[in-house]
């Protein structure tokens, strides 16, 4: 069995870019056929490379069915690992574009619902004050869109709540402040009104849940379990802001979110229910790559985060 790091020196030695493109293709089409001919190969060229690369790693890359072929798991590792390096290739190619055109570069950054009110703008606004030139792409979603496409390289921060135990392989974390999860309604919702507000004042009115697949989704779900097995009479999945805060204003709906949401709503439509919940509250911060350097202008975002988590926190403990 070889070594992590005979491995290694072969990857750096014989692997070519010419290689990963190919079998790039090859996943795409599920063919070599169709994979030689998008790259200008004959098909038998292309089958040696890739039985080159087999022997040269002593593994099995493909397996043959009668749909085409599919990556075994040591090629889907290839794959993976070949589709990094070339958005890298790429992420490199624009940063050199931007430093020719004087610009002080680009970032994709990822944000959840848990960043999005304070942290993340505040931040954005110091490092473009710093540097005016940057180019800041912003890309909602949750943990479970977002922290894929961050492996992948389609992002270089993602900031929001932490994944306590999900999606942390690989990854380095940051923890930056630390989140509350409150229930929001509308302002003048009867329920504010109410002294003493418990549960079962909650029954018959409709919720905005986030997805299934979510932390804080899970965890509503085993809260409602402890309630007795209660189901809502409505609801909507969603994580759109403004979608949820059209739907709060609406009606007398209510949908569990980030406090800071609530508290820093423009034009006050939101309150949060004075009803403690045992769930959601956590550690926000970034999330990046390990094992590879941010580039500088990632790496001057994440300086401000930590500095736009400064006052947060610090209010955060005037307030406890």
């Amino acid at each position: 069995m070889q070594t992590h790091e005979q491995i290694t020196s072969r990857v750096i030695n014989r692997l070519r870019l010419r290689q990963l493109r190919l079998l790039i293709a090859v996943d795409r089409h599920r063919s070599i056929l169709h994979a030689a001919r998008e790259l200008n190969l004959s098909q038998p060229a292309a089958t040696k490379m890739i039985k080159d690369l087999e022997a040269d790693f002593d593994v099995l890359l493909f397996e043959r069915t009668n749909r085409g072929v599919n990556p075994t798991a040591a090629g889907a590792a290839l794959i993976r690992g070949g589709q990094l390096i070339f958005r890298q290739i790429s992420t490199t190619a624009q940063e050199l574009e931007d430093i020719a055109g004087g610009n002080a570069g680009r970032i994709v950054v990822g944000t959840l619902l848990a960043a999005s009110a304070r942290l993340l703008p505040e931040a954005i606004a110091r490092v473009m004050d710093e540097r005016p030139g940057l180019i800041i792409k912003v890309v909602e979603g949750t943990n479970e869109v977002l922290m894929p496409r961050l492996r992948a390289g389609e992002l270089d921060l993602v900031v929001g709540r932490l994944p306590m135990l999900r999606h942390r392989s690989d990854l380095s974390q940051m923890r930056l402040m630390q989140g509350r999860i409150a229930l929001a309604c509308r302002r003048g919702h009867p329920l504010l009104e109410k002294d003493e507000l418990e549960f079962d004042d909650l029954r018959g009115l409709g919720w905005i849940l986030p997805p299934s697949d979510t932390t804080l989704r899970r965890q509503i779900d085993q809260f409602f379990l402890d309630q007795g097995q209660y189901a809502p009479p409505r609801v909507v999945e969603s994580v759109s802001f403004v979608t949820n805060r059209a739907l709060l204003a609406g009606s007398d709906m209510i949908c569990a979110m980030p406090a800071e949401l609530i508290e820093g709503d423009p034009g006050g439509a939101l309150a949060a229910l004075p009803l403690p919940l045992p769930f959601g509250d956590g550690p926000v911060g970034a999330s990046f790559r390990a094992g590879t350097s941010l580039p500088p202008a990632a790496a001057a975002l994440l300086d401000a985060l930590r500095a736009a988590a400064q006052p947060i926190n610090a209010s955060d403990r005037l307030g406890q």
